[in-house]
Order: C-alpha cells, then structure tokens, then sequence
C-alpha cells in the first residue's frame, strides 16, 4: 500500500480508538494527554492500519460506480467465484495475513500529514501439514511525516499455500 497522503486528524484518532473499544482518554481528551508523557493526543497503537483508505489501490475500499463485497451475513456486489477471480472480495489473491507488527519511532499526532511507502521484505517457506509447503512473505511499510521524518515501520506477514487447500 502507498499512500501519498494520510492526514492524522482528532476525530479520526477518537473514531478508530472508539471501534476498538479503547477508551483511554489520551486518545480525544486533550486537556488530559497533555498532562501526559506524549504530552498531546496520540494514535492508538494499531490505528496506522487505516491508512490504507487513503491508498485509492485498496481491495477493500469501496470505490463509486464499482461492485463492492462489503460486509456482513449478506456481502454486497462482488461474489465469490465472479469477474474478481474467485477471492471473495478481499483481494488477497489467496494469502492469509499471518503477523503484523509496528514499530514507533515516534507517536503519530494530531496534525502530522504522513506518507507510506512499500518495500519487499524477506520470504521464507514451512512445510504444512494439509496444503503443502507454506510460502510466507513480508512487507514493510514506512510511515514518514511531512518533514521526511520516520514515524512508524510496519512490518506484516502474509502466508499461502503451495497448493489450495481441499474441503471436508
């Protein structure tokens, strides 16, 4: 995911504290995170996640005029097996995400402006015990603010199979 632009904003930082049922107040209490080491409000720790809705590119973002799997019991637009390859909408291409892991150089704030960018990083292989051998591969995204600035190193994991898996 590249993203040229991810605004961090106060009520998008309360909003995804609030879908992650954290109700920590340095994420929308101002007055309480500057009495904190941060000393302002900050970005919970798993929310550079959303920039990928910033990323035009995202599989899983819908885009006007265009079917979308969407959610829930009954998944809108997209079918499995349909024009999108058979990936019931996520996109994936048959991987699995695996791990995810953030590294903070610094807290995300309320006014920077980042940019992230992709870059290839190690892959690896397991023998599995149903699909045949497990091809795990990583990716490591550099969030930057807007003085070039290093902010946060995600690194995630994703793993498929040599072959598809049966079922029953």
């Amino acid at each position: 995911m590249a993203v040229d632009r991810f605004p961090i904003e106060a009520s998008h930082i309360m909003m995804f504290a609030r879908s992650v049922n954290d109700g920590n107040p340095i994420y929308y209490d101002a007055e309480y995170a500057a009495k904190t080491e941060p000393g302002a409000i900050i970005a919970p720790p798993t929310f550079m996640q959303s920039s990928a809705q910033f990323d035009p590119e995202y599989s899983l973002r819908p885009k006007i005029g265009q079917p979308w799997f969407g959610s829930g019991k009954e998944a809108t637009g997209v079918k499995p097996g349909s024009s999108d390859g058979g990936r019931g909408g996520g996109g994936n291409k048959g991987t699995l995400h695996a791990e995810q892991h953030f590294e903070y150089h610094r807290h995300p704030r309320v006014g920077d402006v980042l940019t992230a960018t992709v870059k290839p990083g190690k892959t690896w292989e397991k023998e599995g015990r149903r699909a045949g051998k497990l091809i795990f591969t990583e990716t490591i995204t550099e969030y930057r603010d807007q003085n070039g600035d290093l902010v946060v190193t995600a690194r995630g994991v994703g793993v498929r199979t040599e072959r598809p898996a049966t079922s029953g």
